[in-house]
């Protein structure tokens, strides 16, 4: 990932939702390990809430927990208790919907497995419908994929367990102090006498104003991801907190990280809501760049850069190649309009949270079209690319050191995660990882070394 050092760059949101429910850890293990299984006494009372039996075996099989989910110590009271799993079982869930064929306990909820009948959309419709009918609302269903045989299973948790759909009161200050701080990076960030030496804008805070123009168009760009994403979830019915943006007097800010604050209904509309602040971005970013490379930088206004500074991007070296001609040559700088600078920082916005790691836009959208398991894989794969190419780039660095202790994931359960989006939403999706590639790539083909006419 290449950045231009001329680029007042900053980043937008990150979407970071803490799991709505405790995650879910089921582990059979063998070989000494400890095992977890469901315990049966027909002799106990059927009021009494189901049990986790744990003893140490040396056989039996092995069931890798569904990623997404963690432990989490459950007072009693609010275990399932066996009469209730008796009614999931045998009257919410059946033969035309899905068909229960094993069970096992975990930290206050169960996970059952069975045969997936007919679409899991209409599934989940069905049962979530008959659970309302004879439970009401004191649990939640979760229809996953087992990692272990890609297969589905049900999982049904006390809705006591999930958290609170709300922003407490001490986030908006704290949130409110990362932003005053975000603004004072960008106006650093944007005054290039000042980036020499941090410590002289003590003395020098006059000419923060300076800054002024090209961090009101940061703020612009990164308004139009975050409303973007918004607007989206607001109209699935998917709440967001406050965001937090993340100050740095590198690059202005690291952008904003936002929880999810209720469970998602399904990868389409989490694909919806992730691809949303990365589309608009790019394409207002694309029409601001197109516009500044139109503008001639007349009466003081332009920047001096050299052409080298194109080849960081393949898509802004391509449209400076065909907008500049031959007046792009190698090692002759040349004058452009702020605004081409400002825009492609919204581009090299919307392309580092497209990367498809952890929580970022990217990794959201990829974990909706491919699922959990190639998603993570991909993730994986991202953020060691990241690392590498951290080796030569400082905010590479700090960037993969952002992803891994606040957006590495996992991503919180959805309610369906077994159903695919529709192909519409599916190529938006790979427009969006398609445009940050393009963004992030270096464009490899030399300038003309041709005097202009």
């Amino acid at each position: 990932m290449n950045i231009p050092a001329v680029l007042p760059c900053s980043f937008n949101r990150l979407q970071c939702s803490t799991p709505p429910t405790h995650l879910l850890r089921l582990v059979i293990r063998k070989k000494g390990r400890l095992v977890c299984r469901l315990s049966h006494d027909n002799n106990k009372d059927n009021d009494q809430p189901l049990e986790n039996t744990c003893l140490e075996n040396n056989d039996g099989p092995q069931l890798n927990g569904l990623t997404g989910f963690e432990p989490q110590q459950l007072d009693e009271s609010i275990r399932i208790p066996k009469e209730t799993v008796e009614i999931l079982r045998n009257q919410v869930f059946g033969f035309d919907t899905f068909f229960v064929t094993s069970q096992e306990p975990y930290e206050g909820g169960v996970l059952f497995k069975g045969n997936l009948r007919g679409q899991a959309a209409k599934t989940y419709e069905k049962v979530s419908k008959r659970m309302q009918e004879k439970l009401g609302d004191d649990y939640k269903f979760f229809l996953l994929i087992n990692p272990e045989d890609d297969k589905p299973v049900a999982v049904v948790v006390p809705r006591m367990t999930l958290q609170p759909e709300t922003t407490a009161v001490p986030e908006w200050f704290a949130a409110g102090a990362f932003g005053l701080v975000t603004v004072f990076t960008l106006l650093l960030r944007n005054v290039p006498a000042l980036q020499s030496n941090f410590l002289s804008v003590f003395d020098n805070l006059d000419l923060l104003k300076d800054g002024l123009p090209g961090a009101l168009m940061t703020a612009f760009l990164l308004g139009v991801h975050e409303v973007s994403h918004r607007l989206v979830a607001t109209e699935i019915g998917i709440k967001l907190s406050i965001p937090y943006f993340v100050p740095s007097w590198q690059i202005g800010c690291f952008g904003a990280i936002t929880r999810i604050l209720n469970v998602v209904p399904n990868r389409e509309d989490l694909l919806k809501v992730a691809a949303a602040g990365p589309l608009a971005g790019f394409c207002v970013g694309f029409i601001l760049l197109l516009s500044g490379f139109m503008l001639p930088p007349t009466d003081g206004i332009g920047i001096i850069v050299d052409p080298s500074v194109f080849h960081e991007s393949f898509l802004a070296g391509g449209i400076a190649k065909l907008y500049l001609g031959d007046v792009l040559q190698e090692g002759s700088p040349i004058s452009v309009h702020p605004l081409v600078i400002w825009a492609w920082a919204g581009l090299v916005i919307n392309a580092i949270n497209s990367i498809p790691a952890g929580e970022l836009d990217g990794g959201r959208i990829a974990f909706a079209m491919w699922g959990r398991k190639a998603s993570a894989r991909l993730s994986a794969l991202s953020i060691g690319l990241l690392g590498i190419c951290s080796l030569f780039n400082d905010v590479a660095f700090y960037w993969v050191v952002l992803i891994f202790f606040l957006q590495r994931g996992p991503i919180a359960p959805l309610s369906e995660e077994v159903t695919h989006p529709q192909n519409k939403y599916m190529a938006l999706g790979v427009v969006v990882l398609f445009l940050g590639l393009l963004v992030c790539l270096p464009y490899p083909f030399p300038f003309s070394n041709q005097p202009a006419l």
